[in-house]
C-alpha cells in the first residue's frame, strides 16, 4: 500500500468545506499532497451536504472529493478491521472506518472529533482545533 501524507475523517472535511479554522487552512494543506480517506466517511459528507444544500450540492462536493482526495474502498479486511475497532472503543461505526483507513496506510488521521481524539489505538490522530 502506497504511503500517504494523512487521512481525512468527515470531520476535517466538513470543517474545511465550512472554512472552520484553524481546521480548513491545515486539512487546505493535506489536500495538495493527495491524502486519504474512507468512502465511509466521505458518505457521511455527502449525506450532510445533501442534508444541507440538495443532492445537486451534495453531487458537486462528492466530485470535488473524488479528485482530490484518494477514497479508500471498503475491503473485507477495512470492515473488519473498522468492527475490531468500533468493539473496543466508544466511537460511531463511520469514526472507526476512520480510524483503520488511517491505521492502514500508517497516516496520521486528521480530525476534531473528540471520540476519536479522546482514545488511543494503532493509529496517530492530530486534533485540527489546535493551531
Amino acid at each position: 500500500m502506497a504511503k500517504v501524507a494523512a487521512c481525512l475523517d468527515s470531520w476535517a472535511v466538513m470543517a474545511w468545506l465550512l472554512g472552520e479554522e484553524p481546521a480548513a487552512e491545515q486539512v487546505n494543506g493535506a489536500i495538495q499532497a493527495r491524502p486519504v480517506m474512507s468512502w465511509v466517511n466521505a458518505g457521511e459528507v455527502y449525506y450532510t451536504m445533501h442534508r444541507r444544500h440538495g443532492p445537486e450540492h451534495a453531487e458537486r462536493v462528492l466530485e470535488h472529493l473524488r479528485l482530490s482526495i484518494h477514497l479508500d474502498e471498503a475491503s473485507p479486511a477495512r470492515i473488519v478491521e473498522a468492527a475490531s475497532i468500533k468493539a473496543v472503543h466508544r466511537m460511531s461505526y463511520a469514526d472507526a472506518f476512520a480510524c483503520a483507513t488511517a491505521s492502514a496506510y500508517d497516516a496520521p488521521l486528521l480530525t476534531g472529533d473528540d471520540e476519536i481524539l479522546r482514545v488511543e489505538g494503532p493509529w496517530t490522530a492530530q486534533d485540527l482545533r489546535l493551531g
